[in-house]
């Protein structure tokens, strides 16, 4: 960004992205012909054309949203991750495929909204648990079994009374 008589503007609205190299002659300036948000509104897709060499090439832009682990070491969000793990809580139970593709999108739907770039693992195990009782409460007693680490009866009861008080 550049800053001229009090005024912040940033180049890339002017659809001139100083930094952005051709893949093609290496040329550092490229202007933005047409610009796509993705279906899932994460990623923008934009086509662009080198002022050097007029070539016209895609970039994908995308933000990352980071995982901190119990060890503490960090990793990008993965939705895969999260349906594998509903998936395990889900076996037998009537639930197919589309719908834990939908439960792996609102859950990154909801850490994202929340506007931070990184999340410990223990907020992305509760951000599960809502939309996994929505869609069945018996992968959802398995799973909160699992990540809230029932040791008796009496804490599967606890879960199963909350259930019938919503």
């Amino acid at each position: 960004m550049t800053q001229n008589d009090g005024v912040v503007r940033n180049p890339a609205i002017a659809g001139m992205v100083r930094g952005m190299h051709c893949p093609y002659c290496r040329y550092a300036d490229t202007k933005v012909i047409e610009t796509r948000v993705s279906e899932d509104s994460y990623s923008i897709r934009r086509r662009r054309l080198c002022l050097h060499c007029n070539q016209r090439f895609t970039t994908l832009e995308t933000t990352t949203l980071l995982v901190e682990k119990r060890s503490g070491s960090l990793e990008p969000f993965n939705r895969d991750k999260v349906i594998s793990g509903v998936r395990k809580a889900c076996q037998g139970r009537p639930v197919d495929e589309d719908d834990l593709k939908l439960l792996g999108q609102r859950v990154e739907e909801g850490l994202r909204s929340t506007g931070q770039a990184q999340v410990t693992s223990d907020e992305v195990g509760k951000a599960i648990l809502e939309p996994l009782r929505d869609l069945d409460e018996v992968a959802y007693l398995r799973f909160a079994s699992v990540y809230q680490g029932f040791e008796n009866l009496d804490d599967f009861q606890c879960a199963i009374n909350e259930l019938r008080e919503q």
